[in-house]
């Protein structure tokens, strides 16, 4: 029957850059850092879903099983957007049961005939994992329902939460027995698999990998309830590209990033992407289309033709309303019905001339909400036709039963109107299948009596709040609690202009043609190959535990800062400069005692004693607190307010900035600036002799963030004649004289040294924040564009690991404080061996 043709459209394909591999481990599993290029070039897509796309039948008599392809199946269907000679490779579980004994057999069966990897979950695993911890829990959370009381929704059970890892961890399992994963492509789908990226990206650090979420994702406020939504979270950021059906549901995704996570995301060029760790995941709107020839197949299928036929005759003289809906608490039915109810009431000339068909899918999943919803929904229907029914005549035909697809196919066809209800709902296609079975076929003409030349006309009443409502800018949108406004829509999609109609259907049919499913996995898989481009071209290091783990993207020049390397260059040198971030560096960033210990005094009071040594804090900082906190260090240098501030040790003057030669631009910017000081909940502004600095860390993330833009844009226009500049940092914008940075301060001090006969041989430059990067990238300018006698030895350390100009990086404060100390004892030690020589001299 559905022997149906491939799509014939083509989208042009984006070219792949040719990656360079990395040496594997030694089990041959990990291909974090190889260097050889892969002789292997044959390239996979390997789609993983919950269930496989196959039909599964066993023959009681021989107890052989027999399997054939679901072409139904949106996996099955996605294939037509991949070019002929891609090898798919499906997946999933099956959905029948499989004895034990019988699933080597199966698997190998399976594997050879139909490119598929069955994952056979034990049945009680499968129970917590489905049933349990996705049908009772992220289901209705991510439809926007929350586990309130018993009777709505169980409360978070932790073992079903770990039956739904545990089924997650099998899946992946089999993903790895097939993959190759330098070549192949994977494409996870849903909300059941939201933690299988984790466990393939920790098996293999450079892996294609990207997540589809075909249902809803749900507002910052409802996600932010579940127990698990930082680890979900960050699971998902371990693909390379994630998709949602809307824009709304990527942009609830993005919000619970900002708020949980801290991350913000950028717009370039179209595609948007997020900033983790190193690497961009980008984030791709993208509703899924439907097969076109599947319906047509089925449309001029024998079974449909008879079938219109008798639907035809059963309500002629009639306008038919059809509805589609499976048999759950979300889509609205019993909402659809008493819009029904309403629109006889108001309009009495209807009866006996307009019938709502509604044909009831069975329920996904069982449970007390939905024998509820079966019982309302039947009250209604039983009093709608007590009332305004009669004698060969009922409003609302009710179709509870498993109605095939040449059926579905026959009823739309013949309805005046598709309506789609649910209060909450994923993309949900049947205003799409509507759509094309009212366009019809040449067969499908001639069994309705109609001149296939003639226009062909729809009309969709469609809820706000389900996917393809954005994509069908021709269809009645409405509020499905509004149960007037509803009817009001029905009343208008019965009594439109057929003209009106005819415009309307061509507008939808003409978008539902060119954005089929072939469309949607073709684009998907050029997105996925545009955003794994860069993969081999960077070194990557696993960092975290469990469901924390992510990847660490970095230039594979950026390697840890190892003490003995350093103290043997400090020992064989005699000009020395080190740079020291403040906050972040040699002080916790989140320290409420802001003071320096005791041991950073000391440790900079032993470096500032070796004569070789010229030692600067260089800090964003005003100069009278750094003074306070190193009074007890005379020979330190201190770089205050980015180096608008400056001197070499607690005996010298304060120097000034030469940039800057009056503050008047204070009086422009003060206001605007407190002006989004009191508009901003938890904001405040520090104001330093050469700066004002506006902080937000404390506000709501997502309203603090756009309120840094919209400030940053505000002072660019007010500032625009001064000779400042404005910036945004973390958590932070700032307005600064121009010229004013960090950078500065290095190029400075080595220009003096050098100026002074004294020419530096060994440069250490540690920070932790952006300001910082000034300095790293000051001193490689500076060490290739000044006389020095000799190339010094170059030391840029960035605290963290993360991107950065630096060639070093040291993980945290306490590793900056151990390598100082080391330096200081590598100067004490040299001191103490010269005072040696001099007394046996003498």
């Amino acid at each position: 029957m559905l022997n149906f043709p491939r799509s014939p459209r083509s989208l042009q394909r984006m070219i792949s850059v040719s990656g360079i591999f990395s040496n594997t481990d030694g089990d041959g599993s990990n291909d974090r850092d190889s260097d050889a290029p892969s002789a292997v070039c044959h390239k996979k897509k390997i789609i993983v879903a919950n269930f496989l796309p196959l039909h599964a039948q066993k023959d009681l008599k021989s107890s052989k099983w027999s399997f054939s392809f679901d072409e139904d199946s949106l996996w099955f269907q996605m294939k037509d957007g991949f070019s002929i000679n891609t090898e798919v490779v499906y997946v999933g579980s099956l959905k029948v049961d499989v004895d034990a004994s019988e699933q080597e057999e199966v698997s190998q069966k399976l594997l050879e005939e139909f490119n598929c990897v069955p994952t056979f979950l034990p049945p009680e695993l499968y129970k917590k994992f489905y049933h349990g911890f996705c049908k009772h829990h992220l289901w209705p959370l991510f439809h926007y329902m929350l586990p309130m009381c018993p009777d709505h929704g169980i409360r978070f059970d932790k073992m079903l939460w770990q039956a739904y890892v545990s089924a997650n961890k099998i899946f992946a399992d089999k993903v790895m027995e097939v993959i190759n994963p330098e070549e192949d492509y994977v494409w996870v789908h849903d909300y059941h698999l939201m933690v299988l990226p984790t466990f393939l990206r920790k098996h293999y650090y450079k892996v294609k990998l990207g997540f589809f979420l075909h249902g809803p994702f749900p507002s910052s406020e409802i996600y932010r309830t579940l127990p698990v939504r930082d680890e979900i979270l960050k699971a998902l950021l371990n693909a390379d590209l994630i998709g949602f059906q809307t824009f709304d549901y990527a942009r609830h995704f993005l919000s619970c990033c900002s708020r949980m996570l801290g991350l913000d995301y950028e717009s370039k060029r179209g595609h948007i992407g997020l900033e983790y760790f190193g690497r961009i995941v980008y984030i791709k709107i993208l509703p899924v289309g439907i097969h076109k020839g599947k319906l047509e197949s089925a449309l001029d299928h024998p079974s449909s033709s008879i079938k219109v036929k008798e639907i035809q005759k059963q309500f002629e003289g009639k306008k038919i309303i059809v509805g589609v809906d499976d048999m759950d608490i979300f889509k609205g039915i019993s909402l659809k019905l008493l819009a029904m109810e309403q629109l006889l009431q108001q309009n009495p000339e209807f009866g006996g001339k307009v019938v709502m068909v509604q044909i009831l899918n069975p329920a996904r999943s069982s449970g007390k909400d939905v024998q509820e919803v079966k019982k309302e929904t039947y009250l209604i229907t039983k009093r709608i036709n007590s009332i305004f029914g009669f004698p060969g005549y009922e409003p609302v035909v009710l179709i509870d039963r498993y109605v095939p697809f040449y059926e579905k196919t026959a009823y739309y066809s013949l309805a005046e109107c598709c309506i789609v209800n649910a209060v909450r709902d994923g993309m949900n296609l049947i205003p799409y299948d509507y759509i094309v079975c009212r366009q019809g076929t040449h067969k499908m003409d001639e069994a309705l009596g109609v001149d296939s030349q003639s226009p062909h006309a729809s009309t969709i009443v469609i809820s706000e709040f389900i996917g393809c409502s954005p994509s069908l800018s021709g269809a009645i949108r409405v509020n499905p609690c509004d149960v007037e406004a509803v009817a009001d829509a029905l009343n208008l999609a019965l009594t439109m202009p057929d003209l009106e109609k005819q415009l309307r259907h061509e507008k939808h049919y003409r978008y539902i043609s060119s954005h089929d499913v072939a469309y949607w996995s073709r684009s998907f898989v050029q997105d996925l190959e545009r955003a794994c481009k860069d993969h081999y071209n960077k070194s990557c290091r696993g960092i975290g535990f469990g469901l924390n783990f992510r990847i660490l993207s970095l230039q594979p020049s950026f390697r840890k800062l190892s003490n003995e390397h350093i103290i043997s260059a400090y020992k064989r040198t005699y000009r020395r400069v080190i740079f020291l971030d403040y906050d972040g560096t040699v002080v916790p960033q989140t320290s409420i005692v802001k003071t320096p210990s005791p041991e950073v005094v000391s440790v900079l009071n032993n470096l500032c004693n070796d004569p070789k040594n010229t030692v600067f804090i260089v800090s964003g900082r005003g100069k009278d607190s750094l003074s306070d906190w190193f009074a007890q260090c005379e020979n330190l240098g201190i770089a205050a307010e980015h180096g608008y501030f400056m001197r070499w040790s607690r005996m010298s003057n304060w120097e000034t900035s030469s940039f800057v030669a009056d503050f008047d631009w204070k009086k422009i910017a003060e206001p605007v600036v407190k002006s989004y000081a009191e508009a901003t909940d938890g904001s405040y502004i520090e104001t330093k002799e050469s700066a004002l600095v506006w902080h937000h860390q404390y506000a709501d993330p997502f309203f603090g963030s756009c309120q840094a833009k919209e400030l940053l844009d505000h002072l660019e226009n007010v500032l625009a004649n001064e000779p400042v500049v404005a910036k945004r940092g973390q958590h932070i914008v700032e307005v600064k004289p121009q010229g004013v940075t960090k950078g500065l301060v290095a190029e400075k001090v080595l220009s003096a040294m050098i100026s002074r006969g004294k020419s530096p041989d060994f440069v250490m430059c540690i920070g932790d924040d952006r300001s910082d990067e000034d300095m790293f990238e000051s001193i490689s300018r500076t060490a290739s564009s000044l006389s020095f006698r000799s190339a010094p030895e170059m030391f840029a350390c960035t605290v963290g690991q993360k991107p950065s100009k630096a060639r070093y990086y040291l993980d945290d404060i306490d590793d900056v404080l151990a390598l100082l100390q080391g330096l200081a004892i590598a100067s004490s030690l040299k001191s103490r061996g010269s005072a040696e020589v001099q007394v046996s001299f003498k």
